[in-house]
């Protein structure tokens, strides 16, 4: 080959661990909607309520929460319907569930497509995160259809001016589950144990990000210190506000969830790309 003609692809290490390498993503972006595809229709592939599954899944715990929680227990959800408050905080909440659950394993699911052949590895969890946006659409769909019942029922509920901000509410829920799932997925190379922690953790984590329970009974309880720097706890909390028009939303809370997530994402491309050099002979 000529010296003077130049490669078409080079492979070459990286020198910036924060490096998503953009240009690489999107030239084999191909690829990344082939994995998004695959994670979509795998998902449910030879059951037979198959994509009604998205749907199952909220509203069996949005009815499970509203009779344990708001009947038996007697939790005051202000104005809002029970049920409606409690499809609100678990819509939100499966999105970062899913993308902090799915990519936590990344590195040891796919060992075996990553051992033969060569893509850019961050491809792997992005396109968790997309797909799961898809499923997220689904269930915030369903979650707009009760929202409307509600309406016409009479009932006192309003969204604001700052249901456009809801966007960035998605975007940090993703940055947050991505970050700490590439974290997880690196540290699960050496220690497996972690795949069971999570699973574990993220089943503690809801009690205590707002999902079921109201900000103002932990603030009853004097025990506001369990949710005030849970940033998950703040995006399931402005999510409640922005659609429903009840919530207790802070400054501080929203521009310490927006730093964290920024943080945990960033360095999670960190730690995720220092492990994918070596990861092969370790997991």
């Amino acid at each position: 080959m000529n010296k003077e003609q130049s490669w078409l692809y080079e492979i070459t290490p990286k020198n910036n661990l924060f490096d998503l390498n953009l240009k690489e993503v999107w030239r084999y972006r191909d690829l990344l909607f082939l994995f998004v595809k695959r994670d979509v229709v795998t998902m449910y592939k030879q059951t037979i309520l198959g994509p009604l599954w998205y749907l199952i899944q909220p509203l069996f715990t949005s009815i499970i929460f509203t009779l344990v929680f708001n009947k038996i227990a007697n939790i005051s959800t202000g104005g809002i319907p029970p049920f409606l408050f409690n499809l609100a905080g678990i819509t939100s909440w499966n999105y970062f569930k899913d993308c902090l659950t799915e990519t936590s394993d990344t590195f040891k699911k796919n060992q075996a497509i990553f051992g033969k052949v060569y893509f850019p590895r961050v491809i792997m969890p992005m396109s968790v995160v997309i797909s799961n946006l898809l499923k997220f659409g689904i269930q915030f769909g369903i979650f707009v259809c009760f929202y409307v019942y509600f309406v016409f029922k009479g009932s006192s509920i309003s969204p604001n001016m700052y249901m456009l901000t809801y966007p960035v509410v998605l975007l940090c829920m993703a940055m947050l589950g991505l970050g700490l799932g590439m974290i997880t997925s690196s540290m699960v190379t050496k220690y497996r144990d972690l795949t069971f922690l999570i699973s574990f953790g993220v089943q503690l984590l809801m009690y205590v990000s707002l999902v079921s329970l109201p900000y103002s009974l932990f603030k009853e309880n004097n025990l506001t210190w369990a949710v005030d720097y849970n940033p998950v706890a703040h995006i399931i909390e402005y999510s409640r506000y922005v659609m429903l028009g009840e919530g207790s939303v802070s400054q501080f809370g929203i521009l310490y969830t927006i730093g964290i997530s920024i943080f945990v994402f960033f360095f999670g491309i960190l730690v995720f790309n220092k492990t994918e050099k070596s990861f092969i002979d370790t997991i």
